[in-house]
């Protein structure tokens, strides 16, 4: 219960004053000339103005409201390192306990990570988590904060009045005065190089305590090659060069050797991605003859964009002498020791279309052929029945690196190409579509030469399960088989067609090694913190994932089974940084947030970064930073109604609200009525009595 006396003019504040300022003018000039009854008359006026002001007796009914302190947890990814879980933790248990010690006192904790849905997050945000978790709290109930940090805070505001209350600001720091620490600083990256190119990356090491004359070896590591290890000096920009060896991610790790008494090893490793991007892919297409199904590789190659094609089709073999001018054969001769020595190795693919030994191509430049795919080309075969001839393309020297050996024989019958057990899982061939179900949707072909796999893979079958589609390994290098030239019907439309550009186009392109159509892949992708790993193999079983976190940490993670040879697995990651992930000789690397981020460029503890808003706000800040083995001594609490500085050297000061809830108001008028009018007129009378004698 409360009592108050509160006014309730008939008239606006404003009115009263004016009305109140000119009375005093009069009644000054009244004192100044001393005339009779002016004391009566300051009475009357005074009289007047507290009738026409209306004062009232309040009777409050008050509810006492708790106070209100804010615990705020800092659970950032440079809280991981050097013991701070556990000591933030046996912090905020013991703080826990004291507070709850104190009656007509709110707890609540605010617990800040470094991660959130919001992308652009960079770092620790306490105060904005803060402001968050304190929306529904009226700043006259809070009593204080307490922040349990290592002082690494990125969002400290400029001044306290953009706190939003007025309270005292504590941080009881986690870590220990004097820490070192050494980090390697990815200063630029590139996130694209051209195949065959070399691209800078600039790095530099830092420490905590720099020291210009020291060295540090730095040891690089490119994807599939042994470390290369050097010595650089701290504090230096450093240029590496990586050379981007083909398409698709690049890795490189770059690690700087540990220091002693170093606080964490997590940010002396970098991980890198570029991507390799080839230029336009060149092909080489040579047909050996005129036929029905000449045109679908020509199209189809022309129609992409990121195909160079060059073609030739041999009209005539130099056997065949009906007198026509070599003028009207072609427009150019055939450039063969220009294209098969001078500048076989620049193209990317060479497709030998119902080619056969005819002597156009001697045989020394086929075997220029199979050393190009030995040091790394590809060559795909699409045969016909030239293939079970004597003149077959096997009989060359470009026989010892095919796919396929011929039967000498053709089957001559309607099927449809189905897929074999591999070709369900391989990446060429296991979404093609119309291939789901027992029987394929697309239309059939009429003809498969006869041939015996040799160190390949049958992709598809033809009539009779005859192999149709044979892939193969050769040195650094790959070649193919398609032992039909029927493909062209599909292309035509006959009986429906079939998916012959998705077939023949994924074929080249894993010919020419793209990423995406590997038969042992493994990717990660990120969105927000989730994150998505993906595996695909043409193995029945899989090798371990192992995931590395970007505190250093391992994790074996277990992959759901799909179909057709695909394994997947979508979790939620409580960090920020580069995940490295890894299953055997695969490798790949993923972003989450952003690649550099703030929560490892600094993890020593300090208090310079809180210290002006601890300042301003009368708060104080607290090294709890101690040994494994130490406990972390609290400072004192304190309640306090009021003061500017709210700590000392062994405690920390919270504001006594002494904030209320009003349940009900009542009031008693007290200068109303026939008692305020009697008075005034009383006062008036005396006054003209006074005057008149």
């Amino acid at each position: 219960m409360s009592w108050s006396i509160e006014f309730i003019p008939f008239v606006p504040w404003p009115v009263l004053w004016t009305i109140a300022a000119i009375g005093a003018v009069l009644l000054v000039a009244l004192f100044w000339w001393a005339r009779r009854g002016a004391v009566l008359r300051l009475i009357a006026f005074a009289l007047l103005l507290l009738a026409v002001a209306n004062p009232h007796l309040k009777q409050e009914d008050r509810e006492p409201l708790n106070d209100v302190v804010a615990v705020v947890v800092d659970e950032s990814q440079s809280q991981a390192i050097a013991g701070r879980t556990e000591r933030t933790e046996a912090v905020r248990k013991d703080l826990e306990e004291k507070l709850k010690a104190f009656p007509n006192l709110d707890l609540r904790f605010v617990r800040s990570t470094s991660t959130s849905a919001d992308s652009e997050r960079d770092g620790t945000m306490l105060f904005t988590d803060l402001g968050q978790a304190l929306a529904d709290v009226p700043p006259d109930r809070l009593a204080g904060v307490i922040m349990i940090t290592e002082g690494e805070v990125h969002d400290v505001p400029g001044a306290a009045t953009a706190l939003g209350f007025d309270a005292p600001v504590h941080a009881l720091i986690t870590g220990k005065e004097g820490e070192f620490d050494r980090r390697l600083q990815v200063l630029s990256a590139p996130r694209f190089g051209i195949v065959g190119s070399t691209q800078p990356v600039e790095v530099k090491i830092t420490e905590t305590t720099p020291d210009s004359g020291k060295t540090v070896n730095l040891t690089i590591t490119h994807q599939g090659q042994p470390p290369v290890t050097s010595a650089v000096r701290v504090g230096e920009k450093i240029e590496i060069l990586v050379d981007i060896e083909h398409a698709g991610p690049n890795i490189v790790e770059i690690e700087a050797e540990a220091a002693p008494g170093e606080l964490t090893t997590v940010n002396n490793r970098a991980v890198l991605t570029v991507e390799g991007v080839r230029e336009n892919l060149r092909v080489l297409l040579v047909s050996g003859e005129p036929h029905a199904g000449e045109r679908t590789w020509r199209n189809l190659l022309k129609s992409d964009a990121s195909v160079d094609l060059v073609h030739f089709t041999i009209l005539r073999p130099p056997e065949k002498q009906d007198g026509t001018p070599i003028n009207q054969l072609s427009l150019i001769a055939f450039p063969t020791r220009e294209l098969f020595q001078e500048k076989l190795d620049q193209f990317d693919l060479i497709i030998f279309d119902r080619y056969q030994r005819r002597g156009v191509l001697p045989l020394l430049y086929l075997e220029n052929v199979a050393r190009y795919v030995e040091r790394g080309g590809a060559v795909l075969v699409s045969a016909g029945d030239d293939y079970a001839s004597p003149l077959s393309l096997y009989r060359t020297p470009l026989g010892q690196i095919l796919p396929a050996v011929p039967k000498g024989r053709v089957t001559e019958a309607p099927f449809k190409p189905k897929l074999s057990e591999l070709g369900v899982k391989h990446p060429v061939t296991n979404d093609l579509p119309g291939a789901a179900g027992d029987e394929p949707s697309w239309g059939r072909w009429f003809r498969v030469v006869d041939a015996e796999p040799r160190d390949a893979e049958v992709l598809m079958t033809g009539a009779a399960d005859k192999p149709l589609l044979v892939i193969g390994q050769r040195g650094e290098g790959r070649v193919a088989m398609l032992l039909s030239d029927h493909t062209w019907l599909w292309a035509r439309g006959y009986e429906g067609g079939g998916p012959y550009t998705d077939l023949l186009r994924r074929l080249a392109h894993w010919l020419m090694k793209e990423p995406e159509l590997e038969e042992e892949t493994l990717k990660a992708a990120s969105r927000g913190q989730t994150l998505t790993i993906e595996r695909r193999s043409v193995e029945d079983e899989i090798e371990a994932v192992i995931m590395t976190t970007p505190s250093g940490q391992e994790e074996t993670i277990t992959l759901d089974k799909g179909e057709r040879g695909a394994w997947k697995k979508t979790m939620t990651v409580n960090e920020q940084g580069v995940y490295r992930i890894a299953s055997g000789k695969l490798a790949s690397v993923v972003t989450v947030g952003k690649a550099n981020a703030r929560e490892l460029a600094a993890v020593t503890a300090t208090e310079e970064k809180l210290a002006p808003i601890l300042e301003e706000t009368g708060g104080g800040g607290f090294w709890l930073g101690r040994e494994a083995t130490e406990a972390a001594d609290l400072p004192r609490l304190v309640m306090m109604r009021s003061g500017h500085v709210m700590h000392g050297s062994d405690w920390l000061g919270l504001h006594k609200r002494e904030a209320y809830h009003v349940k009900g108001v009542r009031l008693f008028p007290l200068f109303t009525g026939f008692l305020a009018l009697g008075l005034l007129l009383g006062v008036l009378a005396a006054t003209w009595f006074r005057e008149g004698h």
